[in-house]
């Protein structure tokens, strides 16, 4: 096996090792030892390939967040309406959601971490790049009247915020929500939060 396959399988063993110690220990056991521990990869060489602990937690937390807006990406721009787009994205969030959910759980915990602070400016930019599509669907719904016109965070806010908070509070195990619930009702609540009058 060739140098950079190496170092590629070796930065693929960390990543799949610190989600599924995420997935199985939480929070409070997602350290350092835990995921070399997991992986079989020694601490240098984690050092190696993410400059720090963090620096792996930032690469699992824009990989995450990477297949998640693809999906959303995909899920929308495939759509006809403004109608349909909303309610594929709010679909495929939860879809997501359900289906990679040790994903979904790194994600909406680790969102205001401290590990990631210290990325957050590459986290930041990895996020603008990833929400391109659907904000440019969005914005050509916008010029076109089938949307209400809003700057795009705030359309984000409008759409994602609620799903999120869902998604979140699906995946945590102090809150009852029924995700098939949530699917049924929330692409009609938040599409009738951005139609036009």
């Amino acid at each position: 096996m060739a140098k950079q396959q190496r170092g590629e399988a070796t930065v693929e063993l960390l990543l799949a090792a610190a989600l599924r110690v995420y997935a199985e220990s939480g929070q409070q056991g997602f350290t350092v030892n835990a995921v070399t521990a997991s992986s079989g990869v020694s601490l240098g060489s984690l050092y190696h390939h993410f400059g720090s602990f963090d620096g792996l937690a930032a690469a699992l937390y824009t990989r995450c967040m990477g297949r998640l807006f693809a999906d959303l990406t995909a899920a929308v721009t495939r759509a006809r309406t403004a109608r349909t787009g909303v309610k594929a994205l709010v679909g495929a969030y939860l879809k997501f959601t359900r289906e990679q959910r040790d994903a979904a759980l790194f994600l909406h915990a680790s969102a205001y971490s401290g590990y990631l602070a210290v990325h957050a400016e590459e986290i930041r930019a990895a996020r603008e790049e990833q929400l391109a599509g659907i904000l440019g669907w969005m914005g050509s719904r916008m010029a076109k009247g089938e949307i209400v016109p809003l700057p795009g965070p705030l359309v984000e806010v409008m759409v994602m915020g609620p799903v999120a908070e869902a998604a979140r509070r699906w995946l945590s195990s102090t809150y009852e929500l029924d995700l098939d619930e949530a699917a049924r009702l929330l692409p009609d609540v938040i599409w009738r939060s951005l139609r036009p009058e």
